[in-house]
């Protein structure tokens, strides 16, 4: 027999969890089952700080059983499929739980595969990544050994989450080499699989300063195809055919794609993402079905910060669904990208759907669009308290859910 909840939500990551707090927030007594194996819950943005010599690893780490709001029930296993005609979910074991309401939040798979010969080099040969928990320790590793040769960090095509995560790692090992003396004696590359720095134009004059400061390589149109680890040597397609460079330090950023059991399934667009209306996050087809975080496929920017602003906007409209009633909260597009351009200072990126800007305070606060050592501490102290005390609790700071916007 089914188990049977009146909201399931499946991914019990920062959107998933940040969902169910605030729909408990609005109905206490609401009956909620978050759906996810994962012993461990990460702080994600820190990575790039942990990478940086900034955090300790162990500290953007929390048990999974600590951020389950109270009054959830935690079923402990992966979800493998979706049957939204019958409004089911299927699980690993083969059982099926039945909802009301169903939220989305899967996140994002990590495609290292995609990559030939990626996945038997890394946290080795100086290949890393900030991507996973265990190999951001490797990345301060080899930024503080490294004292000559040459330093490549990828990016691949989109969607990912926190684009400007590729060029975070970069620009704080490029700050590090340079307090030390050595950036002269080290050629760092930066190839871009898209044909752009940073997607949003507001931007690039700040972001291009640094570039020319650390004298970084700018090669756009190269995405990482392969790598020889034990020879140091990466493969990179780009717009004259195939290079090959050697290196001493590589940081991978890897392909990301919907997880395989939702681009399977009735939910997925083409893209394989949850496929929901942009602003009221409901899907498209089965009106119980809302998606958030990175396995929407709204157009935003795949960020924590994206998803502190989506899960409020769910939590009403799956409210208004369950009460017969149409959504009337929006969501327009909000993310944030703090670009840690040297210790100390972020250029801190803020925009919605179509590049538009969107600063959270007045600009004589913060000009996001200028390195500001105040933005460093934001993200430094206040982001990852606010994180853990807030946005996983249900406490809507700055994010409260908008009205609908105009279409």
């Amino acid at each position: 027999m089914s188990a049977s909840h009146t909201v399931v939500i499946v991914g019990g990551g920062s959107a998933g969890i940040a969902t169910a707090a605030s729909l408990l927030k609005r109905r206490p007594r609401l009956d909620i089952a978050v759906v996810d194996p994962a012993e461990t819950h990460a702080y994600q943005p820190g990575w790039t700080m942990v990478g940086g010599g900034v955090f300790d690893a162990k500290k953007t780490l929390r048990s999974e059983a600590s951020v389950i709001p109270k009054g959830v029930e935690w079923i402990k296993q992966a979800a493998t499929g979706f049957v939204p005609d019958n409004n089911e979910v299927i699980l690993a074991d083969g059982s099926r739980v039945r909802y009301e309401a169903l939220v989305v939040a899967p996140g994002i798979r990590l495609a290292w595969d995609k990559i030939e010969g990626l996945e038997e080099t890394l946290g080795k040969n100086g290949v890393t990544s900030n991507y996973r928990y265990d190999l951001a320790p490797y990345t301060w590793e080899l930024v503080q050994r490294l004292k000559s040769g040459r330093a490549i960090f990828s990016q691949p095509v989109m969607p990912i989450k926190c684009a400007g995560a590729p060029q975070k790692s970069m620009y704080l090992s490029c700050d590090h080499w340079m307090r030390n003396g050595v950036l002269g004696d080290i050629e760092v590359e930066f190839r871009n699989a898209g044909g752009v720095l940073f997607g949003v134009q507001d931007y690039l004059p700040a972001l291009m300063e640094y570039v020319e400061k650390y004298d970084i390589a700018l090669k756009l149109n190269s995405n990482l195809v392969s790598v020889d680890g034990a020879g140091q040597t990466a493969t990179f397609e780009t717009e004259d055919g195939e290079v090959t460079r050697e290196f001493d330090m590589l940081h991978v950023v890897p392909p990301q794609v919907a997880p395989q059991f939702l681009a399977d399934s009735p939910l997925a667009a083409d893209s394989g993402f949850t496929e929901v209306d942009q602003h009221t996050l409901q899907h498209v087809r089965y009106p119980n079905v809302f998606g958030l975080g990175d396995a929407g496929n709204m157009p935003n920017a795949k960020t924590m910060a994206a998803a502190r602003k989506q899960a409020p906007v769910v939590a009403v409209n799956a409210l208004r669904q369950l009460d017969g009633k149409r959504p009337t909260a929006g969501y327009d597009g909000y993310g944030s990208c703090p670009l840690t351009v040297e210790r100390g200072k972020i250029v801190l990126a803020e925009f919605g759907y179509g590049g538009k800007l969107m600063p959270s305070f007045p600009e004589w606060i913060i000009d996001g669009t200028k390195p500001a050592r105040l933005s460093w501490m934001l993200k430094a102290d206040a982001l990852p308290w606010i994180y853990w005390n807030g946005m996983l609790k249900g406490r809507e700071w700055l994010a409260g859910p908008g009205g609908l916007i105009a279409q």
